[in-house]
C-alpha cells in the first residue's frame, strides 16, 4: 500500500467525528473515530504510521480529500 486518501467527516449532534481511509480506487480500507484509530489502523495494517498518519489528520480540515503517500 503505497497510496491512499484521508477524508476527515465532522460529526453533528451525537454523532462523533470520524475519518475514512481509501486506497487508489478509492475502496474504503479503514473508517474510524477521530479519537479512536488504533484498532482500525491495526486491522488495515497500518499500525506502525499510526502517530505519522494522526499528525496529518489533526492539521487536516473537514471535508479535504488528502492524497498520501506512503
Amino acid at each position: 500500500m503505497n497510496q491512499m486518501y484521508i477524508i476527515k467527516v465532522k460529526g453533528v449532534a451525537k454523532i462523533p467525528d470520524y475519518v475514512q481511509l481509501r486506497d487508489d480506487k478509492f475502496t474504503l480500507l479503514a473508517y474510524f473515530r477521530v479519537d479512536r484509530p488504533e484498532k482500525s489502523l491495526d486491522k488495515a495494517g497500518l499500525h506502525d504510521k499510526t502517530e505519522y498518519i494522526m499528525n496529518i489528520i489533526k492539521e487536516l480540515p473537514f471535508g479535504q480529500i488528502l492524497k498520501l503517500e506512503l
